[in-house]
């Protein structure tokens, strides 16, 4: 893995995003994984009247993720749907370390972190509640000429 001193962790087009809001069946379990895991900071929780957690909000590097346990209304958890069709994607300091923590922590690890010819050194896992992640590394900036010049090499 190279590092570059002028690289930034999260590169400028990534930090303003989407807050994803993400349900699961046991969000007290999941706040106690992801932050084992993916040493996610636990910001902010709202338990809901009946038990369980209406809302939850965390901090996963610079990212930020509303949780909730799953209820009535539109929301269902990957588990009930048999998967899910969004991944998150997070860049952090390190992904070979965040890939070892998280599978030892229980996370699937989906793909083994490996250097990716947009810049980025990526592992894909996914937690015991369904959901995909990305985590990221970024290790280059790189021209949209030099990217279409790599992927054709792919």
């Amino acid at each position: 893995m190279t590092t570059h001193e002028a690289v930034q962790i999260v590169p400028e087009r990534y930090r303003t995003a989407v807050v994803p809001h993400i349900m699961v069946a046991d969000a007290a379990a999941a706040l106690d994984f992801y932050g084992r895991a993916f040493g996610a900071v636990e910001d902010f929780r709202l338990d809901a009247p009946g038990g369980g957690i209406m809302h939850a909000e965390i901090r996963i590097g610079g990212a930020v993720l509303m949780l909730g346990d799953v209820s009535e209304g539109p929301f269902t958890a990957p588990t009930t749907l048999g998967g899910t069709s969004v991944a998150l994607h997070v860049f952090v300091p390190d992904v070979d370390a965040l890939a070892r923590t998280a599978a030892a922590a229980g996370a699937e690890l989906v793909q083994e972190p490996a250097d990716q010819f947009h810049g980025d050194r990526t592992a894909i896992l996914r937690d015991p509640f369904g959901h995909i992640w990305v985590f990221l590394t970024h290790q280059e900036d790189i021209s949209a000429a030099e990217l279409e010049r790599r992927l054709a090499e792919v």
